[in-house]
């Protein structure tokens, strides 16, 4: 209980208006000043061509130490939307993208009433928390899960497609969010930290860490591997031939000096 109200608590700061009041940022980690939550971070990419399947956004938060997020209760839901809102208020040129999530199916599709229940967490946690949409999941190809975030669309049958949980296919391409262990203090070359200092909530104060850009060149350097191993190759051939060529030469010329001597 006391857990589920930190979480709420926290939410409500980050979408407090007063001066010492930070603007979550795509990309950086956000995380309470008590060290006893998770830290999040939300990544949006405005480019299209910029955003990652489910199993690239997973490979992404592990590789900085962190999990695909995975949601515990109602409490934490709510935490996650505060924080979409504060990223994409009106100003920030942020709008439609949906969020990957941790939850997903391993197995065949189905279409039967049995199907919500094969979706598990990707970081192993056990929560029975669900956030469907209305009609979701719908099963068949679609595996992996995604909260919707279309605010310009117009409503469904559902209401609005706002923080709601849908599955989708696995290899579609999203924003994400990450989760992390708590972290008493960023240590990373080149983060900056910034601490609010909301008046009667020392102990809720959020803690902003701004992330470098080395760790977001995995999105990069992904999807660009194939394309690496062909140049190689192609190298390596290249390299190969004119080795040959050189050989050969080297001995023709041989053979030539060794007719005319004689």
């Amino acid at each position: 209980m006391s857990r589920a109200v930190s979480l709420l608590l926290g939410a409500a700061l980050l979408c407090c208006h007063g001066a010492f009041c930070r603007r979550v940022v795509s990309g950086q980690k956000v995380c309470f000043a008590d060290y006893k939550h998770p830290c999040y971070k939300m990544a949006y990419f405005h480019e299209l061509s910029s955003r990652v399947s489910f199993q690239e956004a997973r490979l992404a938060c592990e590789s900085e130490g962190g999990v695909l997020l995975s949601l515990e209760n109602e409490a934490e839901q709510k935490l996650i939307e505060s924080m979409l809102q504060n990223l994409t208020k009106p100003g920030t040129g942020i709008s439609d993208g949906d969020f990957w999530i941790g939850l997903w199916r391993n197995g065949d599709g189905q279409a039967s009433g049995a199907c919500p229940d094969l979706y598990r967490w990707s970081d192993g946690s056990s929560s029975q928390y669900r956030n469907w949409y209305t009609d979701e999941p719908s099963c068949g190809s679609e595996k992996c899960v995604v909260m919707y975030h279309q605010p310009t669309a117009n409503p469904g049958l559902g209401g609005p497609y706002l923080y709601q949980w849908n599955d989708d296919r696995c290899n579609m391409k999203h924003n994400y969010i990450c989760k992390y262990e708590p972290e008493i203090s960023p240590t990373a070359p080149g983060e900056k930290t910034y601490f609010t200092n909301q008046p009667g909530d020392a102990h809720q104060n959020v803690v902003v860490t701004e992330a470098g850009i080395i760790p977001n060149l995995i999105y990069v350097v992904i999807p660009t591997i194939p394309l690496l191993l062909l140049i190689l190759v192609a190298f390596g051939t290249c390299c190969f031939q004119m080795l040959h060529k050189r050989k050969a030469r080297r001995n023709f010329i041989k053979v030539s000096t060794a007719l005319s001597s004689e």
